[in-house]
């Protein structure tokens, strides 16, 4: 959990490594690309919050499918909950569609988010960026679904490698204290994967071994930060020598751009 003395942002467990996070001021609640209900009623229930907004980032079936029962749930109650998503995918219950440079504000709880297009996962990916001067200083925060992972990124189902080269780009450039809530604890398995790609990276080894006594300890390995994803992330190290050189090994080539660098990348990581 990441709070200050206005928000609490949680991670509600779902499936076997979703997280479907809650971003609360311990009365009011947004949920965060809800895929299972059930988890995030019994919490929403368990801490007597109002639920007061849905966002989602995609429309793939782990981050939307709890929406019919969720809304069932919150009409019952008599919350009236609007569902924000991105206008480039088929969300049925979607009721605000949205487009880069958009902002979504609440009142309760008190955060404005804008919103970021980030093609690569799925064509019509979105973001949620809570930038500190439009939220009282707090610290920034990022909601980016499968685009961004700790130590990794999502599979390129619909978009290309440059599409996801672009989209990184746009997380590299947020402030480095942005705290990254990403919806998958993929955490270990990306380190393997990192490893292979940079044995030698003392932070990279060091991250190897607190995630590792984080997950024996059954802690969520998240949010992570940009300024970390620039240290052990091959996917936001892309312009890196040592990303570039085993890149290059892997192809037997030269490499002329960082989305060129991303596109082997991405191929080793799903033979790996």
């Amino acid at each position: 959990m990441v709070s200050n003395s206005l928000l609490q942002v949680w991670p509600i467990p779902a499936f076997t490594d979703n997280y479907i996070w809650c971003i609360h001021d311990q009365q009011s609640a947004i949920l965060v690309d809800p895929g299972e209900a059930k988890p995030a009623i019994d919490y929403l229930t368990q801490q007597n919050l109002r639920l007061t907004g849905i966002l989602i980032t995609h429309y793939h079936a782990d981050h939307i499918g709890g929406l019919p029962e969720i809304l069932a749930w919150a009409t019952q109650h008599g919350f009236l909950v609007p569902v924000y998503g991105p206008a480039g995918e088929d969300i049925a219950l979607r009721s605000h569609a949205l487009f880069e440079g958009d902002a979504v504000a609440f009142d309760a709880p008190k955060i404005q988010l804008q919103v970021l297009e980030v093609p690569g996962h799925t064509l019509g990916h979105i973001a949620y960026v809570a930038r500190s001067e439009a939220n009282a200083g707090q610290t920034p925060k990022l909601f980016c679904g499968d685009t961004l992972f700790a130590s990794g990124c999502g599979r390129l189902f619909e978009g290309t490698p440059t599409q996801m080269s672009s989209s990184l780009a746009k997380f590299l450039a947020l402030p480095p204290d942005t705290l990254v809530y990403c919806t998958h604890e993929y955490t270990l398995s990306n380190i393997r994967f990192a490893l292979a790609v940079e044995p030698d990276n003392p932070d990279l080894i060091e991250w190897s071994q607190a995630a590792d006594a984080m997950r024996k300890r059954n802690q969520p390995t998240l949010p992570t930060t940009i300024a970390h994803e620039k240290r052990v992330n091959p996917f936001m190290r892309c312009d890196q020598t040592p990303v570039i050189s085993a890149a290059r090994a892997q192809i037997g080539q030269d490499l002329k751009s960082p989305a060129e660098v991303l596109a082997v990348v991405r191929a080793w990581k799903d033979r790996f």
